[in-house]
């Protein structure tokens, strides 16, 4: 027997979404909603208005996580 998955769920890890919610780009980063709205709020973390709704795009957070090792120093081990 197969069970769906939540569709809160499957857009969290829908590669094809450009757009996110705060709450699932929130997830993608492992932190929490407050902690993502803080983020965005210092800039860290880029976000824009469609319509009434609060958007992160999905590169944002590639980039994010790129700048934070950059300046951590981390060098990635070679395989």
């Amino acid at each position: 027997m197969t069970t769906a998955m939540p569709e809160a769920l499957t857009a969290a890890i829908d590669p094809t979404l450009v757009a996110l919610t705060v709450e699932e780009a929130a997830r993608r980063l492992g932190v929490g909603r407050t902690t993502m709205f803080a983020l965005i709020r210092t800039g860290e973390v880029p976000s824009i208005p469609i319509g009434r709704l609060r958007r992160v795009p999905a590169e944002a957070l590639t980039e994010y996580v790129r700048r934070r090792m950059q300046e951590s120093g981390f060098t990635p081990i070679a395989a």
